[in-house]
């Protein structure tokens, strides 16, 4: 045998070998593509689904929440307001009652 001959059938082999043991790599490659393909799916499906929540919280629950504290902030001012009306009306309702127990009583002299 012939060195170029020696040189072919050694390459030849080296190219057996590598095939057979590059074949297991390639193989999880292709598999790999496949995942990424599929997480690419899916992230899409989750971007769409996060842009249909956005779209709700923002048409749908935003204006809702504003209303509601809308609400408990006009009641809020409301209540502080009376509030203070309140203390006021209980002094004069003190006045009122000492009042009309000194009335009562001079009354009942007079009688």
């Amino acid at each position: 045998m012939t060195d170029n001959e020696l040189l072919l059938a050694m390459s030849d082999l080296l190219d057996t070998k590598l095939k057979a043991e590059l074949q297991p790599i390639r193989d999880d490659i292709h598999i790999l593509k496949k995942d990424v393909q599929m997480l690419k799916s899916e992230m899409q499906e989750v971007k769409m689904d996060l842009c249909q929540v956005k779209l709700y919280q923002e048409n749908i629950l935003e204006p809702r929440l504003n209303t509601i504290e809308a609400c408990y902030t006009s009641t809020y001012d409301r209540y502080k307001r009376d509030a203070e009306r309140m203390e006021t009306a209980f002094s004069d309702i003190e006045i009122l009652k000492r009042t009309v127990e000194n009335h009562s009583i001079q009354l009942q002299r007079l009688a």
